[in-house]
């Protein structure tokens, strides 16, 4: 038994129990229970801004017309909002869609507030979950945001970076580069069960 083992059998805490125990207290450093969350669903000219406490309850509602780049302006706004309603500070949660919440964390990160995202697939799930329906709706999602962002079921994105960047491009041109072989193989195999189907089934026999 090595001293890892050893000191989970003593403790009762595993390997994967200190890990998850790490990763929560990272969370709970970027949403302290001090902080009002400002929950936003980002769009292309409309952003829902929604400022909520630590059990989802919404203490302000704005929709702003404007890109995601002059949220500036809305994250002032929110943060007033929360210090008027006694918070010490503010987490700003988000969906990871697009560009545009880079744009977002940036400005949080100007203005010294903590950033998080929300995955959409929790989020969609969330909704169905809220009132057993699967409407869409951005002011309903903004809420949703800062409720699962409360209960911790979001991460701390990676820094962005040049070397973020970079490893994101080469990501998705992988992506694109694997797409295209699959779309090629997939032309040629139509075409030869048009013109040639013989040449397919030897193919088979080969490989078996």
């Amino acid at each position: 038994m090595n001293n890892a083992n050893a000191l989970a059998s003593r403790s009762g805490v595993s390997r994967g129990d200190r890990n998850r125990n790490a990763r929560l207290d990272r969370l709970r450093a970027a949403v302290p229970i001090s902080s009002a969350i400002i929950g936003i669903d980002l769009a292309d000219q409309k952003q829902m801004v929604v400022v909520c406490d630590q059990d989802s309850r919404v203490l302000a509602r704005r929709t702003f017309r404007c890109k995601a780049w002059d949220l500036g302006r809305a994250l002032d706004w929110a943060g007033a909002r929360a210090s008027k309603a006694g918070f010490a500070g503010v987490t700003v949660a988000c969906e990871p869609t697009g560009h545009r919440w880079r744009v977002l964390g940036q400005l949080a990160e100007e203005r010294g507030m903590s950033f998080v995202c929300v995955q959409p697939l929790l989020t969609g799930r969330a909704r169905r979950d809220e009132d057993l329906t699967h409407d869409k709706t951005d002011e309903k999602d903004a809420v949703i945001i800062a409720r699962l962002t409360a209960q911790l079921k979001c991460y701390l994105p990676e820094p962005v970076d040049e070397t973020w960047g970079r490893l994101r491009h080469l990501g998705a041109r992988r992506e694109q580069l694997i797409g295209d072989k699959v779309a090629a193989i997939q032309q040629i195999r139509d075409l030869l069960e048009c013109t040639w189907p013989a040449a397919l089934e030897s193919a088979a026999m080969r490989l078996t």
